[in-house]
């Protein structure tokens, strides 16, 4: 090889290598950490672009409308301590999800516990020494509590979806297992507080492995839920294996440690174990979450406990969290001498709420579950809604390390400018040919294109979970772009042209975010807004969902006037 070739070669590479979009890929074993928030007011301001993030990624942006749950409670079972009776709600118009309530002997208005249960294979009901739903549900009914435990989907009676699915396009529109067990619990929520023996102000929700997922997710979202003990899953070194547990987006720039923290500061048990991730929890995980509720004045709010133990939800650590909602739900000052009662438990068949009784006519195919996931989109907002689903930010502060790289947070963006006199032109997916003449300009090599194309690991576990997709990057490039002309040409209006289909795809979504005015060039050409049109050329998880190209186009034709 010539000198000079293996002289480009080198300054190309030189160029992107450090990006940090392609030096630090995570993914659900990253050691991950929270951040250090000094003042209550930083912490919530962060609390509200968390949520909005979780949203968008869950594929409940806008959160929607919500339909009859249509409760059917059967077949009661009268016991020791309690009754259990088979429950089926329509969380969606046709789409059922299966449970058991536990209801306690006494009358009257009772706090409510509701426990969504983890990967275990016989789910809600799995009934052995490591995790057993019925003990849990009968003895939380023993100690004067309404309890609810429902399926994952793709479990006992919940089986119109499998566990995991979701194809590409699916994702475009938000649609996948974590999203929508999410709703379920939201709806199992809504479902235990229209009972007439449920005091509606106490509302608990527990869950190990999976089902502690579900509980600090849910707990983010709704404030119905009061009080929470997530088990054997908040961690800083593993985030969580299954698909039901990482929608793309759910973790960028965040982790489950910041998440569970959102809960503050209402009452929150941390059960953690030696014997799993959590085994740092008390040195590492703990103390993080903790310095969030001292913000509140409300440190003692969390507690953690942490046993020699594999992962689990077993009896000792169910009295742990027995024991804690009673202190903090019942206010019983004896709550520290609760513990489990061995409760006879039903045959499968007898808790099976589909045993014997299929779902009723009209239940819908998979197809028209994801059909009416789809139907959810639409908003008013249809700017701050394709922001999130982008995930791009507003650079403060981009600079030019020796004017050949933009520089702002880790990104490097290869650039090449050309002098001039007027407005500036930056061009995305062309070359210097593409700015007129005389004009000043700057040709962007965005993320993963031209000088910028470099090695990056997306077989990690669950890649889109942690990671923006490249357009997503490329979309971010852009802005950075449009702010160092920005601040070079003060008082100018840029002139962004995007070359090409994908150019002018990515210039035409970095347009309608922007918070600048643009005078947008770009031909679309065949790019009519389709899925197929979005996964070859800007596919970025939930897009479809916050309106697609025509929100784009909406918001364009509004800042043009």
């Amino acid at each position: 090889m010539k000198p000079c070739a293996l002289a480009l070669l080198l300054s190309l590479s030189l160029l992107g290598q450090e990006d940090i979009r392609n030096t630090r890929v995570l993914h659900t074993d990253s050691h991950l950490t929270m951040p250090v928030y000094k003042t209550r007011a930083e912490w919530e301001q962060r609390k509200v672009v968390l949520k909005a993030q979780i949203q968008t990624a869950l594929g409940l942006d806008p959160m929607p409308a919500k339909n009859p749950l249509h409760a059917q409670i059967f077949d009661r079972i009268v016991m020791r301590d309690c009754t259990i009776e088979k429950v089926l709600i329509e969380t969606m118009p046709g789409y059922y999800v299966g449970g058991n309530l536990y209801r306690p002997l006494t009358p009257g208005k009772h706090p409510a516990v509701l426990n969504p249960h983890g990967h275990w294979q016989y789910g809600r009901l799995e009934n052995q020494q490591l995790y057993s739903g019925p003990q849990l549900g009968s003895n939380f009914a023993r100690q004067g509590y309404v309890v609810f435990a429902w399926d994952m989907v793709g479990y006992n009676d919940t089986l119109q979806t499998p566990h995991a699915f979701g194809t590409p396009a699916d994702r475009l529109w938000g649609f996948g297992p974590a999203g929508l067990q999410i709703w379920n619990t939201i709806r199992a929520i809504d479902f235990i507080t229209s009972l007439d023996d449920v005091d509606t102000s106490r509302v608990g929700l527990t869950g190990a492995s999976g089902g502690a997922t579900q509980t600090f997710l849910t707990a983010a979202l709704d404030d119905r839920v009061q009080f929470l003990a997530p088990v054997n899953m908040v961690s800083g070194i593993m985030q969580g294996g299954d698909f039901c547990e990482n929608a793309p987006g759910l973790r960028y720039q965040t982790n489950n440690v910041e998440i569970a923290a959102m809960a503050a500061p209402r009452p929150m048990m941390l059960v953690s174990a030696t014997g799993d991730w959590t085994k740092n929890v008390p040195s590492e995980e703990f103390p993080a979450i903790r310095s969030i509720y001292a913000l509140y004045g409300k440190p003692e709010n969390v507690a953690n406990v942490h046993l020699d133990a594999p992962h689990n939800y077993n009896k000792q650590n169910r009295e742990f969290v027995y024991r804690f909602f009673g202190k903090h739900m019942l206010q019983d000052s004896a709550a520290g001498e609760i513990s489990e009662r061995d409760a006879p438990v039903p045959m499968l068949q007898d808790m099976l709420a589909t045993s014997r009784r299929p779902l009723p006519a009209g239940a819908a195919t998979y197809a028209q579950v994801a059909q009416m996931w789809r139907n959810w989109t639409g908003t008013n907002e249809p700017k701050a809604a394709l922001t999130r689903a982008i995930g791009a930010k507003w650079p403060g502060s981009a600079v030019t390390d020796d004017g050949s790289v933009l520089l702002w947070e880790g990104t490097r963006v290869p650039y090449t400018f050309v002098a001039g006199q007027g407005s500036p032109v930056l061009v995305i997916g062309g070359t210097k040919a593409d700015i007129p003449v005389g004009r000043p300009g700057v040709v962007l090599d965005v993320f993963q294109t031209g000088r910028a194309v470099l090695a990056r690991d997306r077989n990690v576990k669950h890649f889109s979970a942690f990671n923006q997709s490249d357009d997503q990057a490329r979309v971010q490039d852009i802005l950075t772009g449009l702010a160092w002309l920005g601040t070079k040409y003060p008082g100018a209006t840029v002139e962004l042209t995007g070359v090409g289909t994908a150019g002018a795809v990515w210039a035409e979504f970095a347009a309608a975010i922007a918070p600048i005015k643009v005078n947008l060039k770009a031909d679309l050409k065949n790019f009519m807004g389709t899925d197929d049109d979005f996964l070859q050329y800007f596919n970025v998880p939930s897009i479809q969902l916050a309106g697609g190209l025509a929100a784009a186009q909406k918001v364009l034709a509004q800042t043009s006037h």
